[in-house]
């Protein structure tokens, strides 16, 4: 129950419990002040390495085992953490201060019978806001009153549902008239009301006021997020506030989100500890032998310390001081540099020029850090449409006028209305100047044409000064249509209830509007009756096609037949159609039938039936005029960047708001569907029953169609597992797509129904969910996620989109004109969608390959490092003597390896960015995980493993029959010990010289400078003036010096790297010659190919007229009647602009590469199946 602060009633008719009032605050924060640091280091401590490091820093402070300073573990993960901690509070910083910035909103509320300033996260359940034209509705209320007639108001849903065309909203009648403070301040109703809930066109509620109950729905509430337009002010009483408002319960929470590699990296340690204890226990084993056997000959001359006093309890320490030696293995040192790299990753996107946008002065903006090989791997996107694809600005691009097509000459001039149609709108793009010939030469049906267009239809006008109108459209599409008839000579002025004044070529004609015939979904069309001053009634209509056509006069047929042919044209470059006709009517048929449309009207049971079969009897034997095209105008490369994506296994989903004629245009413009598709599946069912019949007559269709297809194309292949559903799915031949609609998607994601929904859409190259609530769309992203196991993205660009970016692996956010709650929300965020292909196949692909390679080798020359000291541990007693000394083992991570790793994980490349995006296919591999997994991950540790064995074994068997030139022996301890170390950097230099595909000075400088920072710091190390300095710490004077000027010294080291990199040399030289991967493959083609042939350009694809949706007409059901009614005669909507969309021929290149086959899939990355089954 919801009553007024200031209510009489609160405190009579409301228990005590129910008094506490939510608060309007929201909090999109993950941390305060108290809870950040106990927070984030739980958090940070959930990695296991981090948790890893901290049990070997606390055995590194107990004395009797610890071989190593415990400031070697300490300082590093203090670093780490850190890091970490100042990344985390930086990002969380930035969502407070938005927070802040929403939660100290002015509002002006209702308090004593006086508006006062308010905060908005002051507003409280019942308060009375007064909202003003333009400002954001602070919470959701019940519309009391308004400046408007009839208590109407007019928004803009933008932030919810992605819509930019205006809604209407009403107040009750018995409230519309508490338009000032002092009857608001007496009103005492009370809401009893639905719980919070996420649905956002739908409210139940009942208001008691003065002993009278009165229904609510969603028609009298404002939502949040929603703006006030062209209504001066009007006020409404909160109902819901702050996490209980719709918008907010439709957001989703803030998640944690860790990449693939992460996780696979947290299981890699985990195994890696185990392994690390086997090799303990083993030595722990080996020392208990040999105290047992051997050890006790030596206790006069090294007794055991004080604390042991049998061989067991040796063994123990042993243990635990071998863990401590061998934990290199996974030094802390690597997720120092996993955060470098990928901060530099980072700077590399937010540096990208190419990913600028001048238009808006936006450049790309990596908003998460973390996740940037993870772009590299994805396998669904999940796109919202208005605002993400298209811009929402539509433009009249052609007709069909008696046959003769008009807007196909591209190639002229624009034409100037303004010349002769003072009143034109110069924001209109014509260049066929063949149609405004034919209207200035008197060409009737011209004339008529644009007549139906300037009086069919919803919009209203306003007059900002003498002679600038404003047309308020509740659609864009018919805003297109009427502005196209304002700048061919009939421009629509006003309209009153009863009339609507056209100026026909400069001539003002007032027509009587005798009725509307209201447009819905299932009608597709509308139509309105005029008389004109003549006396002459005319009915004019517009709709789709399909239907329209079926009412026309059989003397139609001819031009029926011609204008087919145009509409197919148009729909084939993805242009939204409307068929239109007119009929006149005699009075007596006008009396007739108006009477039968009267009772319908006044009926109360089936109205709207009875109301269809009166305008299905009126709207017969029409007489065809022709047809309009209009364009909604996609973002500029969005077809090139869908197309791009497809081709590198991306499958690409639209989750929209939107009506499904409108998605469906879109997907034919942005050819993600096309006429090369076997079949578009549409589900429509309202009942779970009804979704799960035509989900299953879908799937029999798609197994029949696809067998049809198979046996066709000769492409027949029986699935691998007969008895698994989706493994026959699967296996099925043909491109398919399916659109569902919201109300069906309901049910799809229902528990018993969504392994259904998943086989089906499994065999879809395209799905495209309409009419879905922002809910919805983290839920079929969450049933992806759980099914597939794929890497998910979500692109969008308004508040109705911030769920779904929250719940994928990766949000984009695209700073467009429906504020910047998208862009809070998002990991990246940059101005347009088409800079999504150069993030995923260039930054996110390289940024992957180079985690990978780092990893790879990271892995490698830390278990040839530590291994050594395993194979030592069998010829010194098992003692946890280490083979290097302790400053060897503390800057062999930190300095002499760390720089050239770091710089092939920043700058390394494969191919050239230019190449990976003409060859989608190197995007694979990422995808598939072949760079690094648990088969990579043992093949590095392998080598690893197999560099120390020689690097131990070879030094070891050489030096101990080795002499000086003096004849004294070679075989001491630091002699082995510095022979190993500089084999060791030697080989590991020379690998990574060898994994560097990319050579810049920066690899350079950090490759040979670190392996000469190797020997200037060891002949350091070994000098005179340390040694006189620090005696104690520094005892072995001259060893390095006395070593390397052995000539038997360098041979060794020769002889090891010999051993350790020629396999490594053999094995790749086979593998590109026998089994090349795909990258592979594109060296050789980029080596031989001194120049390319032009090439032939593809035909346009083209679609037939069954594929069509017919129409575009994207404006509410009902409007027709608000108009007739007179109750919104200032109605204003959004302003139109114009942003023409550009198509290069890139992708038609990469296209005409995979036709012809130039770039075929290896072994090594496995080829695409003909038929892609998992979008």
């Amino acid at each position: 129950r919801i009553l007024t602060r200031d209510s009489p009633l609160a405190l009579m008719r409301v228990p005590i419990q129910c008094l506490r009032k939510r608060s309007n605050c929201i909090v999109t924060s993950k941390y305060n002040i108290i809870t950040f640091l106990p927070v984030n280091l739980f958090e940070q401590f959930q990695e296991v390495a981090n948790t890893y490091f901290l049990f070997l820093l606390i055995l590194q402070l107990i004395p009797q085992i610890s071989s190593l300073s415990w400031f070697t573990t300490i300082v590093p993960l203090v670093l780490v953490l850190s890091i970490t901690a100042v990344k985390d509070a930086t990002d969380d910083y930035f969502r407070h201060k938005s927070d802040n910035q929403v939660n100290n909103r002015q509002s002006q509320v209702l308090l004593n019978g006086i508006l006062q300033n308010e905060k908005w996260m002051n507003v409280r359940v019942g308060d009375i806001i007064k909202l003003e034209n333009n400002q954001f509705v602070a919470a959701d209320l019940l519309l009391l009153s308004s400046t408007e007639p009839h208590g109407l108001c007019y928004i803009e849903t933008a932030e919810l549902d992605g819509e930019t065309n205006m809604k209407v909203r009403q107040s009750l009648s018995v409230t519309s008239e508490l338009g000032d403070p002092d009857k608001l301040a007496q009103f005492d109703g009370e809401v009893v009301c639905e719980p919070p809930n996420n649905k956002l066109d739908r409210f139940s509620g009942t208001l008691y006021w003065r002993d009278c109950k009165y229904p609510l729905s969603n028609q009298n509430m404002l939502l949040r997020g929603c703006v006030l337009r062209n209504t001066e002010s009007c006020y409404g009483l909160v109902i819901f506030a702050g996490p209980d408002t719709k918008l907010m319960q439709n957001s989703g929470c803030t998640k944690f989100k860790r990449t693939s590699i992460d996780r696979l990296m947290n299981t890699l340690v985990l195994w890696i500890f185990g392994f690390l204890v086997c090799m303990g226990v083993i030595l722990a084993i080996g020392n208990a032998v040999w105290e047992r056997k051997a050890g006790s000959l030596f206790q006069n001359f090294l007794p055991w310390d004080p604390s042991v006093n049998n061989f067991l309890f040796s063994a123990f320490l042993s243990f635990w001081s071998y863990v401590i030696i061998l934990n290199t293995v996974v030094p802390i040192s690597l997720y120092v540099s996993v955060e470098v790299i990928r901060l530099g990753h980072s700077y590399f996107i937010n540096w990208d020029r190419k990913m600028y946008c001048s238009h808006s002065n936006t450049a790309a903006e990596v908003r998460t850090t973390t996740l940037n090989e993870e772009l590299g791997q994805v396998e669904y996107i999940f796109s919202d449409k208005t605002g993400t694809l298209t811009q929402n600005i539509m433009s009249f691009n052609k007709c069909s006028i008696n046959g003769h097509a008009y807007g196909t000459c591209t190639m002229q001039k624009n034409k100037d209305f303004s010349s002769w149609n003072p009143l034109a709108d110069g924001g209109l793009c014509f260049y066929d100047g063949s149609l405004l010939e034919a209207v200035k030469t008197g060409d009737l049906v011209a004339h008529e044409f644009f007549r139906l267009l300037s009086l069919c239809h919803t919009v209203m006008s306003e007059e900002k000064t003498e002679g600038a109108l404003v047309y308020k459209a509740q659609s864009p599409d018919e805003g297109a249509l009427v502005t196209a008839a304002r700048n061919f000579g009939f421009v629509f002025c006003s309209r009153t209830p009863g009339t609507v004044t056209v100026h026909e070529l400069g001539r003002p004609v007032t027509y009587t509007l005798l009725a509307i015939l209201d447009f819905n979904n299932i009608r597709k069309r509308m139509s309105v009756i005029v008389r004109n001053p003549e006396g002459r009634i005319r009915l004019y209509c517009k709709g789709a096609d399909t239907v329209l056509f079926d009412r026309l006069h059989p003397c139609n047929h001819e031009l029926m037949n011609i204008t087919t042919n145009h509409l197919n044209e148009y729909a084939s470059d993805g242009l939204r159609t409307l068929a239109l006709a007119y009929r006149d009517l005699t009075e007596d048929e006008w009396e007739e039938w108006a009477e039968l449309y009267r009772g319908a009207g006044r009926t109360v049971d089936f109205r709207e039936d009875r109301l269809a079969a009166a305008y299905e009897e009126i709207e017969q034997d029409m007489m065809l005029l022709g047809a309009t095209a209009i364009e909604d105008k996609l973002q500029e490369g969005v077809p090139e960047t869908i197309a791009i994506l497809s081709l590198a296994n991306i499958k690409i989903w639209v989750l929209t708001g939107d009506k499904q004629e409108t998605a469906v245009n879109i997907g034919y413009s942005c050819k993600m569907l096309t006429d090369d598709m076997t079949e578009i599946f549409i589900i429509n069912g309202h009942t779970v029953q009804g979704v799960r019949e035509e989900d299953a007559m879908k799937e029999e269709e798609t197994q029949g169609l696809g067998k049809a297809c198979s046996l066709g194309n000769g492409f027949s292949e029986k699935p691998k597992n007969p008895t698994s559903p989706t493994s026959l799915l699967e296996s099925i031949s043909g491109e398919f797509a399916l659109v569902i609609s919201g109300h069906s998607l309901a049910h799809a994601l229902e528990a018993d129904m969504e392994y259904e929904f998943v086989e089906t859409v499994s065999v879809c190259k395209a799905v495209i969910c309409c009419r879905v609530t922002p809910l919805q769309k983290a839920l079929v992203i969450e049933l992806i996620k759980r099914h597939k196991k794929a890497v998910t993205l979500a692109i969008g660009d308004g508040a109705n989109d911030v769920s779904m970016i929250k719940t994928a692996h990766i949000g984009v956010g695209i700073s467009g004109q429906e504020g910047i709650q998208a862009v809070l929300a998002s990991d990246y965020s940059f101005a347009q969608f088409r800079f999504l292909q150069r993030l995923l196949l260039v930054h996110g692909r390289w940024s992957y390959l180079r985690m990978c390679r780092f990893l790879c080798y990271f892995f490698y020359k830390n278990f040839a490092f530590t291994m050594v000291h395993f194979w030592f541990g069998f010829f010194c007693g098992f003692s946890a003597q280490t083979v290097y000394d302790q400053y060897f083992i503390t800057l062999y991570n930190i300095v002499y390896t760390s720089l050239p790793v770091l710089a092939m994980g920043i700058f390394d490349q494969d191919v050239p960015e230019q190449r990976s995006l003409e060859y989608p296919k190197l995007y694979e591999p990422g995808q598939l995980n072949l760079l690094f997994n648990k088969r990579e991950f043992f093949i590095c540790i392998t080598q690893g493993i197999y560099t120390s064995v020689v690097l131990f074994f070879v030094p070891y068997s050489v030096l101990s029959h080795a002499t000086q030139s003096n004849g004294i022996a070679l075989a001491d301890y630091q002699t082995f010990a510095v022979t190993t170390a500089t084999a060791l950097v030697i080989v590991v230099s020379v690998q990574i010289a060898l994994d560097t595909g990319y050579w810049t000075a920066i690899n350079h400088f950090f490759v040979w400078g670190s392996l000469g920072s190797y020997f200037t710091i060891l002949f350091v190390l070994h000098s005179d003036i340390l040694f006189s300095l620090f005696p104690q710490q520094f005892n072995f004077l001259g060893s390095a010096q006395n070593t390397l000027k052995q000539p038997v010294v360098w041979l060794t080291i020769a002889l090891a790297t010999v051993i350790c990199i020629a396999p490594v040399l053999a094995f790749r030289f086979l593998k590109v010659e026998l089994k090349p991967q795909l990258s592979d493959t594109v060296h050789t083609l980029l080596f031989h190919q001194k120049k390319r042939k032009p090439g032939v350009s593809l035909g346009r694809l083209g679609r037939s007229g069954s594929h069509r949706s017919g129409y575009a007409f994207a404006h509410q059901e009902g409007f027709g009647e608000l108009i007739t009614s007179g109750k919104n005669m200032r109605l204003s909507s959004l302003a139109l602009a114009t942003f023409a969309s550009r198509h290069s021929a890139s992708w038609i290149d990469t296209l005409r590469k995979k036709k012809h086959g130039n770039i075929q899939n290896t072994p090594s990355t496995p080829p695409a199946p003909n038929f892609n089954c998992d979008c």
